[in-house]
C-alpha cells in the first residue's frame, strides 16, 4: 500500500528536472565561446555532459534501489565504504552543498526581477527563501503541488524559446560547422568549458535524496532519474542550437546573459523583459527543489548521529521541519554575508569527488547483491567507467586551475572529520553515562 505522504513518479521526475535546470544553461555558453567557437565542439561538450549525467543516473538508480533510504551520497557512501565517508558527504551537503546554490539562485532571482517590482533585490531574495521554506514545511503534498507547477511552467517556457529559436530565420548566426573542432577538442579551453557543463548538469541525482518519499521506489526511482536526465539533456542541446543560431558570435562571446540576449533577438526588448520573469520562475523551481531535497540529507545524518539528533524530528505529516529551517538559516547567513559565490566554487570540487566515489559504490553493490534485487544498471561497468573517467578529468583540471578553491574544499573536509571525531566521542559519553 502506498504511504499517505509519498510522492509518485511524476513528482520525482519534476524534482530531477527542477534541480538540473538552473541559471547555468543560460549563462555558460558565452564563456565557452571565448576559446571554443566551432558548433560541433559545443554540441560535443553538451553531449558529453549528457552522457556523464546519464551514466551517473544509472548508477544512482542501482544504489537507490538496493539501499533504499533517503540521504543520497550520505547513505550510499556509508554503506558502500565507511561511515566516515558518508558523514563527510553529509557534512558538505549540510554546510554548503545545497545552501550555497539556493543563495546564489535567490540572489540571481532578485537581480532579474527586483527592478521591475520596485523592491531591493536582497529583500526579494530573502523573502523568496523564507516563503518557499515555509511552504515545504507544511506537507509533502503541498511540496509536490508547488514543485510540479513551477517545473511544468519552466519546461513550457523553455519549449517556447526552443520553438521560436529553431523556426525563426536569424539576421546573423554563430554557427560554424568546419573541421576546426578536431583541434579544439585537445585544447585546455575545452576542459575548462566541460567544467562549466558539468556544473550545469548537476542535479541529475536529485530524486535519490528522497527515496523514502517515493512510492514504489524500486520502480519509480530509476524511471524518474533516467527520464528527468534525458529530458533535460535534450532541452540543453536544443537550447544551445538556438543560442548559436539566433545570435552572431560577437554578440554572445564572453557574455553572461545569453538567454536574455537571445530573447531580445527573437522578441525585441519587451521579450528580454519578459524572459527576466521567465528565468526568475525557473530559478524559483530550482530553489524549491533544493529546499525540498537538501534537508533530507541532514535528516538522515541526524537519525544516525546523536550530535545532530534534534534535527531528525519530523512533523505528523512526515516533514523534517527542523532540518528544513537549519538549511534555511545557513542559506540566509550566506546570502547576507555574500560569501556563497566563493563557497560555491570550492564546493564544486568536493561534490564531484563524492559523486565519483558514490558511482564507484556500484562495484560494491555488484559484489554484495548476489540475488540481484532492485534495478540493475545495463552495460555494467561501462557507464560507471565513463563517469569515473570524466570525473577524474574534471577533478584533475580543478586541482590544476583552481588550487585555492580546491584547497578550501579539502579544508572543509578536514573540519568535517574533526566534527565526526567529536560526534563519536560525544555519543560514547552519552552511552556510558
Amino acid at each position: 500500500m502506498a504511504r499517505a505522504n509519498s510522492i509518485g513518479f511524476f513528482t520525482a521526475t519534476t524534482i530531477v528536472v527542477a534541480n538540473m535546470i538552473g541559471a547555468g544553461i543560460f549563462t555558460s555558453l558565452g564563456f565557452q565561446l571565448v576559446d571554443t567557437v566551432n558548433t560541433w565542439s559545443i554540441i560535443i561538450l553538451w553531449s558529453l555532459g549528457a552522457l556523464m549525467a546519464l551514466c551517473g543516473a544509472l548508477s544512482y538508480a542501482e544504489l537507490g534501489t538496493y539501499w533504499v533510504r533517503s540521504g543520497g551520497e550520505y547513505h550510499f557512501l556509508s554503506k558502500a565504504f565507511h561511515p566516515v565517508l558518508g558523514y563527510l558527504s553529509g557534512w558538505v551537503s549540510l554546510t554548503i552543498g545545497f545552501s550555497a546554490p539556493v543563495a546564489l539562485s535567490a540572489m540571481a532571482l532578485g537581480k532579474y526581477i527586483a527592478p521591475y517590482l520596485g523592491v531591493p533585490s536582497m529583500v526579494l531574495a530573502l523573502s523568496t527563501i523564507v516563503i518557499i521554506s515555509f511552504f515545504h514545511s507544511l506537507s509533502i503534498k503541498r511540496s509536490s503541488i508547488l514543485q510540479n507547477i513551477t517545473t511544468l511552467l519552466k519546461v513550457f517556457l523553455i519549449l517556447i524559446l526552443i520553438y521560436f529559436g529553431l523556426t525563426k530565420t536569424p539576421a546573423a548566426s554563430a554557427y560554424l560547422w568546419d573541421l576546426s573542432w578536431k583541434e579544439e577538442l585537445v585544447l585546455p579551453a575545452f576542459a575548462v568549458s566541460f567544467v562549466y557543463v558539468t556544473f550545469s548538469y548537476s542535479g541529475w541525482n536529485a530524486a535519490a535524496y528522497i527515496v523514502d518519499e517515493i512510492r514504489e521506489s524500486r520502480k519509480n526511482l530509476p524511471r524518474a532519474l533516467l527520464l528527468g536526465t534525458t529530458v533535460v539533456s535534450i532541452l540543453y542541446v536544443l537550447l544551445n542550437f538556438v543560442f548559436l543560431k539566433q545570435n552572431p558570435l560577437e554578440a554572445i562571446r564572453g557574455q553572461l546573459e545569453i538567454g536574455q540576449i537571445t530573447a531580445i533577438s527573437l522578441f525585441g526588448e519587451e521579450g528580454g523583459a519578459l524572459l527576466s520573469f521567465g528565468i526568475a520562475l525557473m530559478l524559483l523551481s530550482c530553489i524549491s527543489a533544493m529546499v525540498w531535497v537538501g534537508p533530507r540529507v541532514t535528516q538522515a545524518l541526524a537519525e544516525d548521529h546523536k550530535l545532530w539528533r534534534w534535527f531528525s524530528i519530523k512533523t505528523k505529516k512526515q516533514v523534517p521541519i527542523r532540518a528544513i529551517w537549519l538549511q534555511t538559516t545557513i542559506t540566509l547567513m550566506l546570502l547576507v554575508t555574500g560569501t556563497f559565490e566563493q563557497v560555491l566554487i570550492y564546493s564544486g570540487f568536493v561534490l564531484q569527488l563524492f559523486a565519483a566515489l558514490t558511482v564507484a559504490g556500484v562495484f560494491v553493490v555488484r559484489r554484495k547483491n548476489i540475488v540481484k534485487t532492485g534495478f540493475r544498471s545495463p552495460l555494467f561497468p561501462i557507464p560507471q567507467l565513463i563517469f569515473l573517467v570524466l570525473s577524474f578529468w574534471v577533478l584533475l583540471y580543478l586541482v590544476y586551475a583552481k588550487p585555492l578553491e580546491t584547497g578550501l574544499g579539502l579544508l572543509n573536509l578536514v573540519l568535517g572529520f574533526l566534527v565526526f571525531t567529536f560526534d563519536n566521542s560525544y555519543s560514547k559519553r552519552l552511552n556510558s553515562s
